[in-house]
């Protein structure tokens, strides 16, 4: 039986040998069965991780409110943003014709399909994912003609050999494990030297932002994923409020007890970014919004890093940063692993 998101790659990178449909092996101490054409760990997770599963899993089954062409158009602006032009950074030259790619939290594939582009087929790509969302990706790549390889496993032990990875990309994931660090650290043991992982993590906001982002999120994190998603569209129609006035407000001086900067911001600006988090843009509909701001505040990890953070993480596990990219809202870096 042809296993449709294991190729005989994926296997031999393993050192195992075909399976069939519901048979098992065990990589590396993890015990990995063959379920609907893809390799799926058994290893148990984490109370917060499991139900971080569940919030992203249902997320990103809403299909509608993220495949629309202003939603994909946003996105890839935003990476093409943060982490360059990929599908011709010079660097791919450095390993062979078809290197290795994880993508670590690949969720529905939705960033790599963006920033990757045409470079997904000249690659050897890997999306994992704790949960079943890692099927939409398969789905997603499959409808437009992409080849890849699948694996539903914890990022916290992946079943992956070490020093085997060309391309380590974890977009907006390593906040969502019960310990970033410690989770970083083992990614960066699975890249070759040379190799490179590309990352981008939350960044700590200020004091009434951070209080109402984890008094929220303790609301709802213990909800069911369609009841979170209903209980927060009034701050999401909120948000939406506040950006039709089009209104701006000067702020005179910096006020450092808050975290807030002087100058001119638009009312709803000032409201996301040191209140709460109630994202809006004219182009998107309230589904396309509330999709952004549950994103932020359903899954019980969302752990908030400073600069200093990920530079002590780069340095204590042999990186150099490439490239380092600080905004209000993350902080993206591309980092190679030295000789």
């Amino acid at each position: 039986m042809t296993a449709p998101w294991t190729p005989q790659w994926l296997l031999d990178l393993f050192a195992t040998p075909p399976l069939e449909e519901g048979e098992t092996t065990n990589v590396r101490g993890i015990e990995l069965e063959l379920r609907q054409g893809m390799l799926r760990a058994r290893s148990p997770a984490s109370a917060q991780q499991s139900q971080t599963a569940r919030s992203f899993a249902f997320k990103w089954h809403q299909r509608a409110t993220f495949e629309s062409d202003q939603m994909r158009r946003r996105t890839r602006a935003w990476l093409l943003a943060r982490y360059g032009d990929l599908e011709t950074a010079p660097w791919w030259n450095d390993y062979g014709e078809s290197p290795l790619v994880l993508d670590a939290g690949c969720g529905a594939g939705f960033s790599a399909i963006e920033l990757f582009r045409s470079r997904l087929r000249r690659v050897r790509y890997i999306g994992m994912d704790i949960s079943d969302a890692v099927d939409i990706a398969a789905q997603r790549f499959a409808e437009l003609g992409l080849p890849g390889a699948f694996l539903q496993a914890d990022l916290t032990v992946p079943p992956l050999p070490p020093a085997s990875m060309h391309v380590i990309f974890s977009e907006g994931v390593l906040h969502h494990v019960d310990s970033p660090e410690a989770v970083f650290r083992r990614l960066v043991a699975l890249l070759r030297p040379g190799g490179r992982v590309l990352f981008y993590v939350y960044r700590r906001k200020g004091p009434i932002r951070e209080f109402t982002d984890d008094y929220v999120r303790g609301l709802l994190s213990g909800l069911a994923p369609e009841e979170a998603w209903e209980r927060l569209m009034p701050l999401t129609k909120l948000g939406k409020a506040l950006g039709d006035l089009h209104v701006e407000v000067e702020i005179p001086e910096d006020v450092t007890l808050l975290g807030i900067p002087a100058g001119r911001i638009d009312v709803q600006r000032l409201f996301y970014w040191h209140v709460a988090k109630a994202y809006h843009s004219d182009d998107l509909d309230l589904d396309e919004l509330n999709h952004i701001n549950y994103d932020w505040y359903a899954p019980q990890n969302a752990h908030r890093h400073t600069p200093e953070d990920v530079r002590s993480w780069c340095a204590e596990t042999g990186l150099t940063i490439e490239r380092e990219i600080l905004e209000e809202a993350g902080i993206t870096v591309v980092a190679v692993r030295r000789d």
